[in-house]
């Protein structure tokens, strides 16, 4: 390292602030169900022998797929945005290189003796290192949508509709397991807050959430039995554009059933 032969630092007047957090008020919105339950009913009869076709081929003759129920349900989707926003300082060190003839750099009322990569007595890359401390500004904004499993979830899944006038009496009536309170923040946290690793001290440190909203739309499942083996098997459609519901499956989860059908 350099030798500081007056020691007199440069000194940056700036004071620690701890982090600061707004957060706004969570809403909550049921979708009004706008499909009737016939429609879905219906719907739901062409395509049931679907549900037992195997290797894409064998079907089910259709009075061996018998209707069980149809039940409908609420599923929660949350939309957030937030921003995290982090002014500090960081240590640093330069390293500026010097003629050979040169034995001391002043430097802001501090004397440097450049520092010689073969000993005192080389003239060759003659340098001075100045330790110091670096201001950065970090700023990250986001809005995500997720699902009760904390998946990001596409706007396909979350259609338009009109919203129930009293909300809470219909998560009431139906029994909806509500979303708990704090989830959608911890979610854009994690997503947005990442301190740096090289933090010397912190000017300002900011954690805003703008935008709580969840969502309870409204879905049907209809469930058939296959009589024959005694499998049942469960359609699922939106309460609100009458469309069907169909998860998406990972390649292993696909192999998986595709095994235990042939092993069937």
């Amino acid at each position: 390292m350099t030798e500081t032969i007056c020691d007199k630092p440069i000194v940056i007047s700036v004071q620690n602030s701890s982090a600061k957090e707004n957060i706004v008020a969570r809403k909550t919105i049921v979708y009004e169900t706008l499909v009737d339950p016939t429609v879905i009913r219906v719907a739901s009869e062409k395509l049931k022998l679907e549900l037992f076709t195997r290797f894409g081929l064998l079907k089910p003759k259709p009075e061996e797929i018998q209707f069980v129920s149809i039940d409908k349900y609420y599923e929660p989707f949350v939309v957030v945005s937030g921003k995290y926003l982090i002014d500090y300082y960081r240590k640093c060190l330069y390293t500026i290189r010097v003629d050979d003839i040169v034995v001391e750099v002043i430097l802001l009322d501090n004397k440097f003796v450049p520092h010689r990569q073969g000993g005192s007595n080389s003239k060759d890359n003659s340098t001075i290192r100045l330790e110091g401390e670096e201001r950065i500004i970090n700023e990250a904004k986001a809005s995500f949508i997720f699902d009760r499993y904390g998946r990001d979830a596409s706007l396909e899944r979350l259609p338009s509709a009109p919203s129930e006038k009293k909300p809470m009496r219909v998560i009431a009536k139906f029994g909806i397991e509500e979303i708990a309170q704090n989830t959608d923040v911890d979610f854009v946290r994690n997503r947005l807050v990442k301190r740096p690793a090289d933090i010397k001290r912190v000017v300002s440190e900011i954690f805003e959430v703008g935008e709580r909203v969840v969502i309870y739309v409204p879905q049907f499942r209809i469930l058939y039995r296959n009589t024959k083996t005694g499998e049942e098997k469960a359609l699922e459609f939106d309460g609100v554009t009458s469309e069907r519901i169909q998860h998406k499956q990972s390649a292993f989860s696909q192999s998986v059933r595709l095994i235990k059908s042939r092993l069937q």
